[in-house]
């Protein structure tokens, strides 16, 4: 399952959730919503996995990504396939 790493006040990460929700995503169900604001475990997984402490994050299995119309492309792409 597909995670996205957020935290809250993220504008960018308010994109890609509403971007998901017009695909029809659903969390829990199509991938997993992930607290990542600073100091919570989800930004010490960012950083290990990724290697910079930025959101939105996405990690689907061997891909990773942070840059939000990269992540919501990457999403049409596959949902279309």
């Amino acid at each position: 399952m597909m995670k996205l790493y957020q935290f809250q006040t993220c504008p960018y990460c308010a994109y890609v959730l509403e971007e998901f929700s017009r695909l029809g995503l659903v969390i829990g169900k199509d991938f997993e919503l992930v607290e990542a604001s600073r100091g919570t475990p989800g930004r010490q997984e960012v950083v290990r996995l990724g290697g910079i402490s930025q959101v939105p994050f996405l990690v689907d299995d061997e891909v990773k990504m942070y840059e939000s119309r990269d992540i919501v492309e990457y999403v049409r792409k596959k949902k279309s396939a």
